[in-house]
């Protein structure tokens, strides 16, 4: 039989273990697990490390049962390539192997208040001070202010730092820690297109830069080894996997970009899960954005390879707006559910959403939006609503094309799409039809979990899987062209970003108050919630640390 690859795909909702054939590219089998979030206030995000491990453990041990069943040998399996939720902050103990805090998720706000002292206190103010070393912009969204409240609100990882304990990593690290051996000889690493994320990497020296690190107060030693997207890490110490190599490792952003085989400059796709995240690339030089798009590493696919960098546009709120429609406001009980109310009613009836739930992304970068619905009359229903949620989606995507196209001076003709939102056939329509351009939707959506295989099965010393250009396989697709008229897209997309402006400066910080959290509203009376500053594991104030 044909070698087979692994993937651990470990996401925002879900972890997955996919196995692929390493020559026709194909899906074999694959587990799912979905994973709880946690909100113990407003505008925090957690999920439980231990879980998350737990979950990769399952799906891993569920998959190699599928293919029992399927009379296929698990030995067949060479590699295992791990994709991550991205900028999500993990802290532990390398002695006990436990973690010393939840892991704070990308989409979480509690350091507002730290972002706007830095910002503050930069020459005129300028969110894009680092932006020449790291390619970011001062933001909640970086793994670098999440360590650092860690780091100024947590006993237990104040003491396990000063004892040498702690160490610090984003998702990627936590999983191959564990699986290599974890306390036992664990490997501590993680590669470029990650690092990239914590606003702590250089992304032209290509590794942990001093500076940054001193700017943030960051111990360097906490931080993981760097390494390429494709290359040995080490060999499973668990599972029906043992003695199988970890060989791959991307962001899920860089591993959709890989997975959609987009090697060329100009070459773009757009994932639409949790968030949404367009990825164009640029090559081997990375381009600096004027119009409020991310510098980012694409991959670095061996230890020998020049990395490649991309353009990234990042939303925060793309399915989760579907998601809070239906848990939260209960106007459906499935995300198909939701398609069919905006399909039944076909407009939203002059009623616009800015699901600003956690500020907004690119190209605004503002903290203080919040969530804002626009044009309700007594006419407006559930169906309006549905219709809208999936508008906005096709909104923000808009506005980070129009950025793109800005910055590359390259207008968008043809946009690849992939994840768990593009099986909505209307939104895909919609988002044609708001680009005004083709969107083309491979037939295998897995692309995310693909190119973690990919860069496992081709790294040196595994060698199951070629990366020539005449060797990638040939992708069916399905393809959606614009069906309505440019005057009706640019109407619509002008009373969208109407609606923007009304989303502005909503929430803010009051002067002085404690970064605790730090998204208390001018227009209330600020209070402490009970156990504030409390570990996963017990209630109790935590002193800060000067």
């Amino acid at each position: 039989m044909d070698p087979l690859v692994g993937a651990i795909d470990q996401g925002t909702s879900s972890t997955r273990f996919l196995v692929f054939n390493a020559k026709t590219a194909e899906l074999i089998i694959h587990h799912q697990v979905e994973i709880d979030q946690s909100f113990p206030k407003e505008g925090w995000v957690e999920e439980d490390p231990r879980e998350i491990i737990q979950s990769v453990y399952e799906c891993m041990e569920k998959t190699c049962e599928k293919l029992c069943q399927l009379h296929i040998d698990v030995g067949n399996i060479k590699a295992v390539g791990v994709t991550n939720q991205r900028e999500t902050t993990l802290v532990w103990d390398k002695v006990t192997g436990e973690p010393l805090y939840n892991a704070i998720v990308w989409l979480d706000l509690r350091t507002q208040s730290t972002v706007e002292r830095l910002i503050n206190k930069a020459p005129d103010k300028n969110k894009n001070l680092l932006r020449h070393k790291t390619g970011l912009p001062i933001s909640t969204y970086f793994s670098a202010v999440k360590l650092r409240w860690l780091l100024d609100n947590v006993d237990t990882v104040r003491q396990a730092v000063l004892s040498g304990r702690a160490v610090f990593g984003t998702v990627d690290s936590w999983i191959i820690w564990c699986l290599t051996g974890g306390r036992n000889g664990g490997i501590h690493c993680t590669d470029v297109s990650n690092a990239s994320r914590t606003m702590l990497f250089n992304i032209h020296t290509m590794d942990w830069d001093h500076e940054l690190c001193s700017y943030f107060d960051i111990p360097m030693e906490l931080l993981p080894k760097v390494k390429s997207s494709s290359e040995i890490y080490g060999w499973m110490k668990t599972t029906s996997l043992e003695g199988v190599p970890i060989s791959g490792c991307l962001g899920d952003q860089s591993a959709a970009l890989v997975g959609q085989m987009c090697f060329e400059d100009g070459q773009t796709k757009n994932t639409y899960g949790t968030g949404c995240f367009m990825l164009r690339n640029t090559g081997e030089k990375p381009v600096m954005s004027e119009h409020g798009l991310l510098t980012t590493v694409a991959y670095k696919l061996g230890r020998d390879r020049p990395p490649c960098y991309a353009l990234e546009g990042s939303v925060a709120i793309a399915g989760a707006a579907v998601r809070w429609l239906k848990d939260n406001m209960g106007i459906a009980q499935s995300p198909a559910e939701i398609e069919k109310l905006a399909a039944s009613a076909g407009t939203s009836y002059g009623c616009y959403f800015v699901p600003a739930f956690s500020g907004l992304y690119a190209p605004y970068w503002e903290p203080s939006a919040r969530g804002v619905i626009c044009g309700l009359t007594q006419f407006t229903n559930k169906s309006h609503l549905a219709f809208a949620a999936l508008e906005a989606v096709c909104f923000q995507t808009r506005e980070i094309v129009d950025a793109m196209n800005k910055d590359s001076g390259v207008p968008l003709v043809r946009l690849q799409v992939d994840g768990g939102m593009t099986a909505n056939r209307l939104l895909m329509q919609l988002q044609a039809d708001i680009l005004g351009a083709s969107v083309v939707k491979p037939s295998m959506s897995e692309t995310t979990a693909l190119g973690a295989a990919m860069a496992a099965g081709s790294a040196e010393g595994v060698n199951v899987w070629s990366l020539s250009p005449g060797d990638l396989p040939h992708v069916t697709s399905e393809k959606y062209e614009p069906q309505i008229n440019c005057d009706e897209s640019e109407f619509r997309f002008a009373r969208w970003k109407k609606a923007v402006q009304r989303s502005m400066n909503w929430e803010t910080t009051e002067p002085g108050c404690s970064d605790d959290g730090g998204t208390r509203s001018t227009r209330r009376k600020p209070t402490r919630a009970r156990g504030e500053h409390e570990t996963p594991h017990k209630r109790g104030r935590i002193r800060r640390m000067r």
